[in-house]
This record gives C-alpha cells, sequence and structure tokens, in this order.
C-alpha cells in the first residue's frame, strides 16, 4: 500500500516531504557542529535536537505543501499529465525548492550573526529589505551563491527526474474519491501542527543552543510574526498591582525625590542638590560594543585604545549592563529609561509618540535635541520614535516621511560630507562629522544642544575606509578598533570648537556583539562599557556599582544639580541609597539581577532564579521571594505604565 502511495500521484508531493527533512537534517547538524566549541552537548540533548527537529521540520514540510495538496485534489483526472499540469508542477516544484533552499541558506547566515533560529529580527530583516539585502551582497558573494541555490534546485529536480517520481506523478490519475481522502489526512496532519506544536515546546533545556538548533527556522519565523508582542498579564506571573507599585515606589524612593501622584504611578520630583550645569551633552551610541573588547576587561587584541585611555579621563561605569539584544533596546533604555518589555522594543510598536523620555527633560530645560543616525532612519521605526518625541532627525535616509501628526526637521546627511558607506549606512568618521557640524550650528544659535548619535560601522559586512587603521576591513575586530578611531578622531577635531569646553560626552553601548550563550540568557552578554567625559570638575573616577543602561541620565543629571519632574525607571548609581541592579532580558524572558541572585521571568508564569558565581554560572535555586518581587515590581509596571499611557506627557 505504501508503494502504491508513493509511485502515485502523491510521489512528488512525499518526494518534496523526504527532501525538505533531509536539507533540514543537514543544516541541523551543521549548526550544531559550528556550536560544538562553544558548549557541551550531552547524549540526551542531541537526542532531543533531532526528535524535535524532525518533529518541526515535518509540519513545516506540511504547511509548505498546502497549495500543492490542494493542487492534487482540484486537478481534473483529465488534465494530468498534460501540459498545463507539467507546466504548472515544474514551476510550483523549482519555487518551492528554491524558497527552502533560500531559506536554509538565510538560516546559516543568521546564525553565524546572532547563533539563533529565526525571530523577531527575522521578521524586521523581511520587512526592512532594502538594508539586507545590500548587507548580504557586501558580505558575501551573492552571484555565486545563488548560483550554487539554484544549481542545488536544479539537481533535486534532476535527481526526481531520474528516480521516475515525474513519470508517477504524471502517469497516475486517481479517481476524485481517492484524492479527497489523502487530502484530508494531509490536511488534518497539517493543521494539527500550530494547534498542538509551538516553537516555545523545543525550550526545555537551559542549554539556548540545545533549545534553538530543535526549532526549524520557518517555523520560528512565523511564531516571531505571530507573537511580535506579548501581553504580560497573560504569560507572566503577576502578583497583586498594589503591591507592585508600592514595592517599585519604595525602591525609587530616595533623599532626592518626592512623588507627585499616589498609586499606580511613578511620576515624581527630582530635586538634586549642589551647582547646576546645563552644558551640550552629545551621546555616542555605539553599536555592538561589548566590555570584552576593552583592555580595562581584559583583552589583549587593542582593539579600542582611544577608549581604553578615556576609561581613566572620566567617568567610567566598569559593571554596567544593556538591558536588551538589538539596537532598539538600547535606544529604549537610554531614551526611556524603562526596563525592556516583552516583545519588541517600544521603538517599534504603535502609540510611542509623546512619553516622558529623557529629550523630554533636556528640553524643558531649554535644550534643542537631534537624532543623528549614519543609515535610514526609517529602518527599526527610529525615525518616528525620536520625531514623534521631538527630535530633530539627521540621517542618511531615501524616505523622507515623518508622521504627518508628529511632523520634526528632516535633514539628509548631503553627498559631499560622505567619503564611505556600505548597507548599513555612512562610516562612523563622516557621521561623526556631521555631528560636529550640527553643534557647531548650535552653537552659532546661542541655544544648548542634546545629541543622540547611533553608529553603525561595527556592524556586518564590518567594512570602512581603507588605510585607518592597521586591520583590513571585513572583521568584527577591524570593525571595533576603526569606530575607536573614529571617535579618537572626532574628540581630536572637538577640542579645536569653541563649544567643547561646554560639551560632555558621553560613549556607550547599545548592546553587545554577541547575545549567545551556554545559558537562555547569559548575563556576560549584557556587559558594555560607558563613559561620560569632561564632566564639570569630575576628577576621574570607575563606578564599579552594579547598574543598567537605563540609570546612565539620572545619573548625569544628579551630577549636574538638575531639579526636573521623572517617570524614569532609573537612578542615580552615586546617590547613597541606591541599591544595585540590573534589568535584561531577550523578547520573551525577563532577568533580574540582585548582587549573585539572578531571577528569570518567562512566559507560561514561569519563575526561575539562579545563584550566579564569578564565572557566569548559573546555579538553580530556590527562589528568594523578596528578589523574586523586585522583579515583577519593575516589569509588571513597566508593561502596565506604557500599556495604560502612563508613560506619556
Amino acid at each position: 500500500m505504501f508503494y502504491r502511495i508513493f509511485r502515485s500521484r502523491y510521489s512528488l508531493l512525499f518526494s518534496f516531504i523526504f527532501v525538505f527533512i533531509l536539507l533540514s537534517f543537514l543544516v541541523r547538524s551543521s549548526l550544531l557542529i559550528l556550536s560544538l566549541s562553544k558548549t557541551n552537548f550531552s547524549a540526551a540533548g542531541i537526542l532531543h535536537i533531532y526528535l524535535m527537529g524532525l518533529d518541526f521540520d515535518i509540519g513545516v514540510a506540511l504547511l509548505l505543501c498546502i497549495l500543492y495538496n490542494l493542487y492534487l485534489l482540484a486537478m481534473p483526472r483529465r488534465l494530468t499529465g498534460t501540459k498545463i499540469d507539467r507546466i504548472l508542477t515544474y514551476t510550483g516544484l523549482f519555487l518551492s525548492l528554491l524558497i527552502t533552499c533560500f531559506s536554509f541558506f538565510a538560516e546559516l547566515t543568521f546564525w553565524q550573526e546572532f547563533e539563533s533560529r529565526f525571530n523577531f529580527i527575522a521578521v524586521d530583516y523581511l520587512i526592512y529589505t532594502y538594508e539586507v539585502v545590500n548587507n548580504i551582497n557586501e558580505s558575501y558573494p551573492l552571484p555565486l551563491l545563488i548560483s550554487g541555490v539554484v544549481l542545488l534546485v536544479a539537481l533535486i529536480m534532476l535527481l526526481f527526474k531520474k528516480r521516475g517520481i515525474f513519470a508517477a506523478t504524471f502517469q497516475e490519475p486517481r479517481p476524485f474519491k481517492y484524492r479527497l481522502v489523502m487530502f484530508a489526512i494531509l490536511m488534518a496532519l497539517t493543521a494539527s501542527y500550530p494547534l498542538l506544536l509551538r516553537s516555545s515546546d523545543a525550550e526545555s533545556s537551559t542549554n539556548r543552543y540545545e533549545n534553538e538548533l530543535a526549532k526549524a527556522g520557518i517555523y520560528a519565523f512565523f511564531a516571531a510574526f505571530r507573537n511580535n508582542e506579548l501581553s504580560y498579564n497573560e504569560f507572566y506571573a503577576l502578583m497583586p498591582s498594589e503591591q507592585a507599585y508600592q514595592r517599585l515606589r519604595e525602591t525609587l524612593l530616595d533623599q532626592h525625590t518626592t512623588f507627585l501622584e499616589k498609586g499606580h504611578s511613578i511620576r515624581r520630583e527630582i530635586r538634586n542638590t549642589g551647582p547646576t550645569y546645563k552644558p551640550n551633552v552629545i551621546m555616542i551610541t555605539v553599536e555592538s560594543l561589548s566590555a570584552d573588547f576593552l583592555a580595562h576587561f581584559g583583552n589583549k587584541q587593542q582593539l579600542s585604545p582611544a577608549l581604553d585611555s578615556l576609561a581613566d579621563q572620566g567617568l567610567f561605569f566598569s559593571n554596567m549592563y544593556a538591558t536588551g539584544t538589538r539596537t532598539v533596546r538600547g535606544m529604549e533604555a537610554l531614551s526611556l529609561s524603562i526596563p525592556p518589555t516583552p516583545g519588541s522594543s517600544i521603538v517599534r510598536r504603535p502609540n510611542n509618540q509623546q512619553l516622558a523620555t529623557v529629550g523630554r527633560i533636556f528640553e524643558k530645560a531649554g535644550y534643542s535635541r537631534t537624532f543623528y543616525y549614519g543609515g535610514d532612519g526609517y529602518f527599526d521605526n527610529m525615525n518616528e520614535f525620536f520625531g514623534g518625541n521631538g527630535f530633530a532627525i539627521e540621517d542618511r535616509g531615501r524616505n523622507l516621511r515623518i508622521s504627518d501628526t508628529y511632523k520634526t526637521l528632516r535633514t539628509v546627511i548631503p553627498d559631499r560630507e560622505v567619503h564611505f558607506s556600505n548597507a548599513w549606512g555612512i562610516c562612523d568618521e563622516d557621521l561623526l562629522n556631521a555631528v560636529s557640524l550640527g553643534a557647531d550650528a548650535e552653537y552659532r544659535a546661542g541655544k544648548p544642544f542634546y545629541s543622540f548619535v547611533m553608529t553603525t560601522s561595527n556592524h556586518r559586512p564590518f567594512t570602512f575606509p581603507a588605510g585607518k587603521i592597521d586591520l583590513a576591513p571585513g572583521t568584527r575586530e577591524a570593525a571595533v578598533k576603526y569606530t575607536d578611531f573614529a571617535i579618537a578622531t572626532f574628540l581630536n577635531k572637538a577640542k579645536q570648537k569653541p563649544w567643547y569646553k561646554h560639551t560632555v560626552f558621553i560613549i556607550v553601548a547599545d548592546h553587545c556583539a554577541s547575545s549567545a550563550g551556554k545559558n537562555e540568557v547569559e548575563v556576560s552578554k549584557y556587559h558594555i562599557p560607558c563613559l561620560v567625559l569632561n564632566l564639570p570638575a569630575q576628577k576621574p573616577m570607575v563606578v564599579d556599582k552594579l547598574c543598567s543602561q537605563i540609570d546612565l541620565y539620572p545619573t548625569l543629571f544628579g551630577l549636574l544639580g538638575w531639579n526636573y519632574e521623572s517617570k524614569l525607571y532609573g537612578q542615580n548609581v552615586l546617590d547613597p541609597g541606591y541599591k544595585p541592579r540590573a534589568l535584561f532580558g531577550t523578547y520573551q524572558k525577563l532577568a533580574y539581577l540582585q548582587q549573585d541572585s539572578l531571577v528569570i521571568l518567562s512566559p507560561q508564569r514561569k519563575i526561575e532564579s539562579f545563584l550566579l558565581d564569578k564565572g557566569n554560572v548559573q546555579t538553580p535555586i530556590n527562589p528568594a521571594q523578596d528578589v523574586v518581587e523586585m522583579a515583577q515590581a519593575y516589569y509588571q509596571t513597566a508593561y502596565d505604565l506604557f500599556k495604560n499611557g502612563g508613560l506619556h506627557q
């Protein structure tokens, strides 16, 4: 019976399923081999990878065959094997194999960059095709790869022909009743997968590599597309709302703070002591600058000589942690001073205009505000977010549209100022030169300014002008060293400017270069450097307290002696009452670190607690109720305030 099925009108359908599973097996095995040097896999773990992976692969293959299954049902017997049947079948198979093989190639490149199966990042990349296609084209020999994919598809089709698959498909017409039964069986199996199998079902191990390898890329992609935002109230462990706000308000309350509202609010007045300064502020947010690129954290490659030197001259935060693993998450933390909420960053969500941002505090202090980006700020909704929150925009974008509701000044960095660019934007030297020219104009206007600068050179394909440093373009290490060179060049030129002595410079990472680790949430993969330079009357100082990106501006405002109204979650790290902690996470997992206690909140209302040693080894422990409640208080209230408008002006 099975022979008759496989040598029938349905032979091509089942052959495609077999080839898909085989190719997926090879891709999964390749990714496993690539990961062997980074983590240890147990026999049970490898078995989990392949058995769970097979389950996902069957589901994806069935989903890809839906249209062909319907075609086989609808095509009349008299047309079986005719010219139209052959044209439609060959064309459909070619396109299906092309998409399949290309998706497997994309998985390999995606893993190389993120060490993950497709996730929200892949969904974003599908939307922003221009940057991604150009990035791939500059990073890989795209014509050769496309030719290789087409050749592989042709070889598979030739194999089908030699094995008699097409002959059986076109010479075995089946009655409608038979086709209806086959259609019903296959559709029932296909429909069962989205209902019974979730991408998160693969996440049964504490080893994130094992979890990722057990998934199927296409299945994970559509799961990410569907779950772009997670409801904290629906998926996470809750504490009574009144208790959550009470715990948070107790934590935020210090000698400088007075709450302006009761109940479900963190709106408060901050009154700092000492003289008040209003310097210009330029923040250079560096793409993917992990702490371990700096010699101060043990790096021996001399990748950041300028930053290492500057760290000894200003305020150096040696124990700061990013809130996430993407640029938009770092922007969210630095502009809103808020813990990460589950799903995509607030920068990419609707209803994210007119928020109580750090920029609004500068605005009320009389500052102009500009967002500088070397690429197209349309990407990741950056221009809409910053424009909708009062920033002028200066970028290299092709898309000139800013929300009609929140019109803002938009300037395109002119071609005459650009000497090098790649898929992601102009090189960091050119970007920082645009910042310098903008500062010149602001100085002439006689108004203090705040500049939020986002670099791009330390991003794949890692290309930049040749001859600037002693490393050739094309590697992460070279890109880090080039960005260090660009920052040093900018600061040296700035010293000749009349606005320099009245300007504070901040250098901070948006996130680390790689978020993958042995654990689902690898603490060391969030450790970033942060420098504050040229502060008035500030002696060099190392701040070694555990802290977060969200604490940067409350600390700066404290140093400047500002009095302001705040809805920020961050705190002044230098205040004697500050309680060290860090908040960070993935799209689903939310982590809270207090001393050596790590709490991770996950969907399905899961709470995990770990003891973290100096080697970042996570040992499961019984949850400490106080630490768990603090984690819940931060994340539960952050989600509630954003969704209910409590973070708006």
